[in-house]
């Protein structure tokens, strides 16, 4: 499984995250490629403390169920669910975007996957540090596929 704390699956996705582009099309969902960069650090910044979560009552009753397809090897489908607080519906500066991104993603991968562990996913609650390395690669991999990039 690809993760953000290995430095190959890193840089692949970082080199993607230059291929995309501000007039990129979105093959699916609602948000352009700017508010689809800010949502992955509005993500993110969960697993580096910025944003600090509590689990939601709807991720402890069903979080036993998805768990293992979120974090399992399967692609995410697309148009689904968002939690409210990481929708993004105004306009955004994709350059600025693309480089907090690319900031929080060197933030989380600085702090390790022991400090990671420390943190709680709004869905999931607590996740080993491997799990959220997985899991915030295979988000943001989500969003760059989902502008064919």
């Amino acid at each position: 499984m690809k993760t953000l704390f290995e430095s190959g699956d890193r840089e692949s996705l970082l080199g993607r995250l230059d291929a995309l582009k501000p007039d990129s099309q979105r093959q699916w969902g609602k948000m352009n490629s700017a508010q689809a960069l800010c949502h992955c650090a509005i993500a993110l910044e969960a697993g580096t403390g910025i944003r600090p979560m509590k689990q939601k009552l709807i991720g402890k009753i069903l979080m036993p169920f998805f768990k293992k397809s979120i974090l399992g090897e399967k692609p995410w489908s697309r148009n689904s669910p968002t939690d409210p607080s990481f929708v993004v519906a105004d306009e955004r500066d994709f350059t600025a975007e693309q480089t907090r991104l690319k900031g929080l993603i060197q933030q989380f991968v600085d702090r390790g996957p022991a400090a990671a562990a420390n943190e709680t996913h709004a869905f999931f609650g607590k996740l080993t540090g491997e799990q959220w390395g997985e899991m915030m690669y295979k988000h943001i991999d989500h969003h760059l596929q989902q502008f064919g990039v």
